[in-house]
Formats: structure tokens, sequence, C-alpha cells
């Protein structure tokens, strides 16, 4: 199996800066795209930031300029950076890796249990 443990999510004033990681465990093989999503209370889960196993990045239009996505493969950990927060940035921020196990002939998704970030104004 395939842990996904995220981190440092809390309580920010508006302007501020977080860091999240996202660390994965357990009988990986190989670890592939990275997502960073997040969900505010009755909204869809929406995609924040991406990046691929070569380290191409993609962001949403709403964290474009803000938020930095980054990898560090021998940790099998990603990271957002998140400056310039602003209150709508408040939502509960969740990863999802894409992960080929050993001795497993697919790839697979998993996502982590979520870490709430609130941002005040």
């Amino acid at each position: 199996q395939v842990q996904l443990v995220e981190s440092g999510g809390g309580l920010v004033q508006a302007g501020g800066s977080l860091r999240l990681s996202c660390a994965a465990s357990g009988s990986i093989f190989s670890f592939n795209a990275m997502d960073w999503y997040r969900q505010a209370p009755g909204n869809q889960r929406e995609l924040v930031a991406a990046i691929t196993s070569g380290g191409s990045t993609n962001y949403a239009d709403s964290v474009k300029g803000r938020f930095t996505i980054s990898r560090d493969n021998a940790k099998n950990t990603v990271y957002l950076q998140m400056n310039s927060l602003k209150p709508e940035d408040t939502a509960v921020y969740y990863c999802k890796a894409n992960v080929k196990r050993y001795y497993s002939p697919v790839n697979e998704y998993y996502w982590g249990q979520g870490t709430q970030v609130t941002v005040s104004s």
C-alpha cells in the first residue's frame, strides 16, 4: 500500500504564507505526477497545482504567481508554497499522487487525508 501524509496547514492572516508538504511512503517503485487540490465548504474539489515527474508544472488561474509546486523525488515528497494568501484560499488541501508500486503492472492514484488552510481577513 501507499500512504500520503500532508502537513503544514494552519491559520494565517491575509497576505501571509504557508508551505504544505505531502510525503508518500510504502511500496513505491516510481512516483509520477503529483497534484494539489482544495475543497472549500459547499464547493467541488478543484485542482490547484500539478507537477509531472519531469518537473513541468501547471496552476489554476486563481493561484498563478502566488503558489509554487515543487517536488523532492529522493524523499517522495511534494510541496506547495503559498504566498500572498487570500481569504478565498481557505479550504482543505489534498495531495494526489500517481504511483507505480513494486510488482504492480499499473499506475494507481492515491489521495492524502487533507490539511486545513484558513486565511483570515
